[in-house]
């Protein structure tokens, strides 16, 4: 597997330089230099096959020789050991439960499999592995249990004061070992910005060896194609083979790795991007004009993405033509009162409990399939448990909510956070001295 930085499309690295290095020195993403095309009998019959069978066809796809195939499939068992349910609420809605994995988030298929990857790649005797990450809410928590304990490694989680949840907050601090967390005085965009300076940071690289467990990392993508897979097969096994997907979006790579998996020949009729007020890609959409703004604290608190990283690998996958990318893609956007209504909604409705993340992609399936009707499965993404937003939810709803036993856990453990200003050098001076 060859890959490009979107910035440089005459680059090429390998694999496994891409996935230590996460970004070009150019300051671009990695993207496959060429996308494989599934075999469009394996698509026919891909409701005959489990997740793990599909992952490991996906990936082998994409990853190719690079990492031989039995090793490659010990990788998948491991790190893909829980389901991905499709559950439908009505005849013609339905949703996929992304949130069965240690850490009660869809992020589990990216940090458990990039995870498993660099220990697959890193040999022993090698310079101690830096993994830094910038989160909203729920990536650290799935880079914190994916890799912890994993030898050769050390991960230094940079997150929002007071902007996750109690859960996220307990997932992210309480781990100890080879995890350590970073409290950051300022919003995810700041610590997404930190991350990004030091991987651009000459001086720093050549002292540490470092790489990135965010979004922005090809081996956190491509095993987010896998649930896509999935999704259709299971819909497929019922008969339905027109699906349009609405995603939760706020760094765009979650319903990134959904296009990705339409490039490779999954039959996707569209997709939906459902953001809260942080709307820097729907204002795109409409006016053509990219135009970031500081991220706004909402209830959707993983969503609060400012200028979402990702969304230069959809336009790479789309040639940078915005009429391509509006044949494919809608978007809407929801405030926080229209968040609750429509995690009210969803309850009432249907009985279901679900976070606000998961409500706004809600909303904004109902609002694709009022604008474009017609005779297809609407599948929104439900990507975290709602235990993990007790503050966000309406109380006579989050008393529903069954908590899993390993969340539980989390609320005795002490708090493991050191504090951190917006400030490169005191971030710097941090990973050096410590």
């Amino acid at each position: 597997m060859k890959l490009y930085s979107t910035n440089n499309k005459d680059l090429r690295v390998s694999f496994k330089e891409a996935v230590f290095n996460s970004l070009p020195q150019d300051r671009g993403l990695y993207m496959p230099e060429v996308i494989p095309s599934l075999d469009p009998l394996f698509i026919k019959n891909i409701h005959q096959y489990s997740l793990q069978e599909i992952a490991f066809t996906v990936a082998s796809a994409l990853i190719g020789d690079d990492i031989p195939a039995v090793d490659l499939k010990k990788i998948v068992e491991d790190a893909i050991n829980f389901d991905a349910p499709v559950k439908f609420l009505d005849p013609e809605t339905a949703v996929l439960e992304l949130f069965h994995g240690p850490s009660y988030a869809f992020k589990d298929f990216g940090a458990r499999f990039m995870s498993r990857v660099m220990g697959y790649f890193s040999k022993q005797g090698d310079k101690l592995l830096d993994v830094l990450v910038a989160t909203s809410g729920d990536t650290g928590g799935a880079v914190a249990l994916g890799f912890l304990g994993v030898e050769g490694t050390r991960v230094t989680i940079l997150y929002p004061k007071g902007k996750v949840s109690k859960v996220q907050e307990e997932q992210l601090t309480t781990n100890g070992k080879n995890i350590r967390a970073l409290e950051v005085e300022g919003t995810f965009d700041d610590c997404q910005a930190l991350v990004k300076q030091a991987f651009n940071d000459t001086e720093l690289n050549r002292e540490l060896r470092l790489t990135s467990a965010n979004s922005i990392n090809i081996a956190r993508l491509i095993p987010q194609t896998f649930y896509y897979f999935w999704a259709y097969a299971q819909l497929k096994a019922q008969g339905v083979d027109e699906v349009v997907f609405t995603v939760p979006s706020g760094n765009f790579g979650n319903i990134g790795a959904g296009l990705l998996a339409y490039k490779m020949g999954l039959p996707v009729k569209h997709f939906v991007a459902g953001t809260n007020v942080n709307d820097t890609v729907p204002r795109f959409l409409a006016s053509g004009a990219y135009d970031p703004k500081p991220s706004v604290q909402t209830l959707a608190n993983a969503m609060d993405v400012g200028n979402p990283s990702n969304w230069v690998r959809i336009q790479d996958l789309f040639d940078n033509d915005l009429d391509k990318l509006r044949n494919m893609i809608s978007s809407y956007t929801y405030n926080d009162e229209q968040t609750k209504a429509g995690m009210r909604e969803l309850f009432e409705k249907y009985r279901y409990v679900a976070c606000p993340h998961t409500a706004i992609a809600y909303l904004a399936s109902q609002a694709y399939k009022e604008e474009y009707p017609g005779q297809y499965a609407s599948v929104f993404l439900s990507t975290a448990h709602p235990c993990k937003f007790p503050d966000g939810i309406d109380a006579d709803i989050f008393e529903h909510v069954v908590y899993p036993e390993g969340a539980k856990e989390l609320a005795g453990k002490p708090k493991l956070a050191e504090p951190l200003q917006v400030d490169y050098e005191m971030f710097k001076d941090y990973l050096t001295e410590k």
